[in-house]
């Protein structure tokens, strides 16, 4: 692969693990491997069932339960275990993209630093393409960044009391 770039989906709107799953898929059809590191996210959704299926993509998680319904506690702990994974997976060099999902909500929620989501970006081998997705992106990060994307809520159907939809929004 040419030389990699970091992407950065941001925003209030839905769509920022959707538009890096859609990368994920367009890569692995030119056999690019490709993992999908999550840091905060609920139970299985439709993108581990598809993984499970093959094999140049992998999605890790470190389990099956929804983490909203841990303690803040055990959601740190977790989100700092992923840290130390993407960062080992980082310099391993067996993987084409590196999709770290969500790693601004860990940010956010104060289990991570951003002087360790700069560290990230800093030990990116130059053919890798890293992907990171959450909502508040910090500008540091958006800064070293070459591609942003802000995804901007303009109508959502949550507000009007529909919940999230098996296969369309998990």
């Amino acid at each position: 692969m040419a030389e990699g770039l970091i992407h950065i989906y941001t925003g209030n709107g839905k769509g920022k693990t959707t538009a890096a799953l859609g990368l994920a898929l367009r890569a692995c059809g030119h056999d690019l491997k490709v993992i999908l590191i999550q840091f905060i996210k609920g139970s299985i959704a439709g993108e581990h069932l598809f993984t499970s299926k093959h094999k140049s993509f992998k999605i890790l998680k470190l389990n099956d339960d929804d983490c909203f319904k841990k303690s803040k506690q055990q959601q740190k702990k977790e989100a700092r275990e992923m840290l130390e994974i993407a960062t080992h997976i980082l310099t391993g060099k067996e993987y084409d993209i590196v999709i770290l999902d969500e790693i601004f909500m860990a940010y956010n929620m104060r289990f991570i630093t951003i002087d360790e989501i700069i560290n990230l970006m800093a030990i990116k081998p130059s053919q890798v393409e890293l992907i990171m997705t959450g909502r508040m992106a910090p500008a540091e990060a958006i800064e070293r960044s070459d591609l942003v994307t802000e995804m901007m809520m303009v109508k959502h159907p949550y507000s009007r009391g529909i919940k999230a939809r098996l296969g369309i929004e998990y």
